[in-house]
């Protein structure tokens, strides 16, 4: 019997993918769990898993192919069973597989979530790959619940992890997938006007330049800020604080972690002030979901981070309950793994709000664009020296600006500004962080 491998679904917003590398090539013979191929994704790049065993007999789509859709067909794998499976006869004078895109027919994109998928047989044993039991077995995920996204409805690795994003962040993952608020149709009486042509971006071709393919990152990041910046109707809401205080707690309890190679930086003390500020003023702990308002029980912080191709936002999940020490260790192991494409979808995506630290750039102040579906994002300034008023005196202090950015859909100006208010508070006397 002769198998179609398809793209996979490596995240629950994944639409397409770059077939970075092929780690196996025709004639190979592959066994379930072994690894197929590295495909770079709007964010990461992973590994893929073989489902089941046989014979690769062709190689459809070629390494290095960009913008290939979820679902599409990428390779045929020979089973057992089948009488015709030969390793294909080795190649002598036929060039390779070319690197442009193969055509195919369309093919459905594969469900975000594993509920839409084909459920997998019941019966004595759920069928599922070796790799997809044992991150099961590691997470204590039940696999008889789930349904599988692989040949025959067999469960795979991206099951068990699209299963665990959902548990974990059920109710954002229902707020990203809904579709974004259409204009009211026009009445039935109204012809329905053609759609208006997009002008190409124009550019002076006569200066020197070069023109560079986008990467799948950037083009995810560009439709988002976009829908942001389109959809969501942005307030901004400013103050300036007081850093001082913060600046001599840090250098105390540096000196007391010195002993267990911890180093807590100006934003992890900020990324536990947002959180605790958002269990406070639980209002702006929210996401708009059309005709619904999402309320978390938790602040899970996405901090950004930039790395060679854009930008990635890694999750501390539940800020206000975790020690600083606990957020600086994650954050440097976050950091790093998204800076090397390694972090798994459950560790980006999600999050109730946002945190942006230009300040090491020397930025004094700016407006950051919220990141849907959560209601809020946190702009930081640089620290400096500016004129204070301190005890009712005119002196000199380290001041930082703070500007939040709320959807005014979901969040009304006076709760933004009572968690400014708050977090400005838990700053200035950040002795309320650790206690």
């Amino acid at each position: 019997m002769t198998i179609e491998i398809k793209m996979p679904a490596l995240s629950p917003t994944m639409e397409e993918g770059t077939l970075a590398k092929w780690l196996i090539k025709e004639g190979d013979c592959v066994a379930s769990g072994d690894l197929m191929a590295e495909i770079e994704t709007d964010k990461a790049t992973m590994e893929f898993e073989a489902v089941d065993e046989g014979v690769i007999t062709k190689i459809l789509v070629a390494a290095g192919t960009d913008n290939v859709k979820v679902g599409t067909v990428i390779a045929l794998l020979a089973t057992e069973d089948d009488s015709s499976t030969k390793p294909a006869p080795a190649k002598t004078d036929i060039a390779p597989v070319a690197s442009a895109p193969v055509a195919v027919s369309p093919v459905a994109e594969l469900p975000a979530t594993p509920v839409a998928a084909t459920r997998a047989p019941q019966g004595d044993r759920v069928s599922a790959s070796p790799l997809a039991r044992r991150i099961a077995a590691e997470k204590g995920i039940d696999l008889s619940a789930l349904a599988g996204s692989g040949p025959n409805g067999r469960i795979i690795k991206a099951d068990v992890l699209g299963a665990e994003t959902a548990a974990a962040t059920v109710v954002a993952d229902v707020a990203t997938a809904m579709p974004a608020p259409t204009p009211a149709p026009a009445p039935a009486s109204a012809p329905e006007a053609p759609p208006r042509p997009v002008a190409p971006v124009a550019w002076d071709d006569t200066i020197p330049h070069s023109i560079d393919k986008l990467s799948n990152m950037r083009k995810t990041i560009a439709r988002r800020l976009t829908e942001a910046k389109q959809t969501i109707p942005h307030i901004y809401l400013t103050v300036d604080v007081r850093l001082d205080p913060l600046l001599k707690l840090r250098g105390e309890l540096n000196k007391a972690l010195e002993l267990r190679g911890v180093k807590l930086s100006v934003n992890d003390l900020l990324i536990k002030a947002l959180g605790v500020a958002l269990v406070q003023v639980p209002k702006c702990n929210v996401s708009f979901a059309g005709d619904t308002l999402v309320s978390y029980q938790r602040a899970d912080i996405s901090v950004a981070v930039s790395i060679p191709n854009g930008l990635i936002t890694p999750i501390i999940q539940d800020a206000a309950g975790k020690s600083l020490s606990m957020i600086a260790t994650e954050m440097k192991d976050l950091a790093t793994r998204a800076k090397d494409g390694k972090l798994q979808p459950q560790e980006y995506q999600g999050g109730t709000a946002s945190i942006s630290n230009m300040g090491m750039f020397g930025i004094k102040q700016f407006d950051a664009v919220i990141n849907p579906p959560q209601g809020m994002i946190l702009a930081v300034g640089a620290g400096e020296k500016r004129p204070y008023v301190i005890d009712d005196a005119l002196g000199v202090a380290t001041v930082m600006s703070v500007t939040g950015s709320f959807d005014h859909r979901a969040i009304d100006g006076a709760d933004g500004a009572q968690l400014m208010q708050v977090l400005k508070s838990l700053i200035e006397n950040p002795l309320g962080l650790v206690a």
